[in-house]
């Protein structure tokens, strides 16, 4: 009798939640690690399986023994338990089969590693430089650089539902993509302007930190074309969670037209800054450079955080034509001690020049200041 109520009990422990789960959080059972789209990523995910049957084998066998124990050495059943001391068998026994366990973990373990770490004979080389809260991408081998932020499509929708809810990829788009070629060897070079950020992509099995003053570097070699999207994943400040990193591969080919349209927008950009700007083309670039640079701080409205950050509205320096040149140095070169980054080497000519025009003539401020890139390069 007691033996029935024992099993059913049991029965009862182990069955019954089972059966209160509803049918369709089975469907989860999916999740796991991607494969990706590297050799190394697979070699990843091939060690994780290794080792999660490795951890699922040792907890059938632990646990198999314990309801066995309970079940069949249980004091109901008359079972005595054993008095003994200093078994050195049973202490060799645990001592021995863990540590084989571990070393042959450690073989599989250790070729990842090593191969996860071996950068050399790279193809080309991207170096990546995390700021708050943005990538800067630099091509050493084509000579090509630029700034990656949150696509503003995600930074309309953070205010507004209705754009938040029929936005597929919300948070996870970039104005500017990292375009790489298929079946390219790429180095990655990891670096921060400011404080600790982590480039991660989980499809290419990359996940490295970015430390202020120091390069750490990783690779990948991706074998198939299409859009593969990651985050910041190091905590880095109030908008941590609004800088992604989307990386777009394309063929070959495809990729030296984009490589070609790249250096020909550099060089318009260039020429950009040997010009005469009217007001409404600094207006609207002036607002395009805001919304990218200074509206996470400032505010969309300008209005700031009080006792965080300063507003644009009505702000003496914005507003003072005593103030224009101070208004230009701290954009150029930011303000210590506060978030105020130095924007100097992170804009051209004609963005600050934009920028600068704008904060004087948006947000009500209508000082009728207008700043040329000329006036920019020489403040430099």
């Amino acid at each position: 009798m007691l033996n029935n109520r024992f099993f059913a009990t049991l029965l009862k422990i182990l069955i019954l939640p089972l059966l209160a789960v509803p049918g369709m959080a089975f469907a989860e059972y999916g999740l796991n690690l991607p494969e990706g789209v590297t050799p190394i990523s697979r070699d990843i995910y091939g060690l994780h399986m290794t080792i999660f049957w490795v951890c699922v084998g040792i907890a059938v066998i632990v646990f198999g023994v314990m309801i066995y124990s309970m079940i069949y050495h249980r004091k109901s059943k008359g079972a005595v338990a054993a008095n003994f001391h200093e078994s050195t068998t049973v202490e060799l026994i645990w001592t021995l089969v863990p540590l084989a366990i571990l070393i042959a973990i450690a073989v599989p373990a250790t070729k990842v590693l090593i191969d996860l770490e071996n950068t050399e004979k790279a193809d080309m080389t991207v170096k990546i430089t995390g700021y708050q809260w943005k990538w800067q991408y630099e091509y050493l081998d084509e000579k090509i650089s630029f700034f990656s932020n949150l696509a503003q499509e995600s930074r309309d929708g953070i205010k507004n539902e209705a754009v938040r809810n029929a936005n597929e990829n919300y948070l996870l788009d970039v104005d500017n993509r990292l375009v790489l070629p298929v079946n390219t060897r790429v180095r990655f070079l990891m670096t921060s302007n400011d404080v600790i950020h982590s480039w991660w992509v989980r499809e290419l099995g990359v996940k490295q930190d970015a430390n202020p003053g120091f390069i750490n570097d990783s690779w990948a070699y991706i074998e198939k074309e299409g859009v593969y999207r990651g985050k910041c994943a190091e905590l880095c400040g109030k908008d941590h969670g609004f800088m992604p990193v989307v990386v777009e591969v394309k063929s070959k080919e495809d990729y030296a037209k984009w490589v070609e349209d790249q250096k020909a927008q550099m060089a318009a950009a260039a020429a950009a800054g040997d010009r005469e700007w009217t007001m409404d083309e600094l207006m609207v670039k002036g607002q395009e450079v805001y919304s990218a640079n200074c509206a996470a701080c400032h505010g969309t409205t300008g209005a700031g955080v009080p006792g965080a950050f300063p507003a644009m509205t009505g702000s003496p320096m914005v507003v003072e034509p005593d103030q224009l040149q101070a208004h230009i140095d701290i954009v150029i070169n930011g303000k210590a001690g506060t978030a105020m980054q130095a924007f100097g080497k992170q804009l051209s000519d004609s963005d600050i020049a934009a920028v600068v025009t704008f904060e004087r003539n948006g947000f009500g401020n209508n000082t009728g200041d207008i700043v040329q890139p000329a006036t920019i390069k020489s403040a430099r």
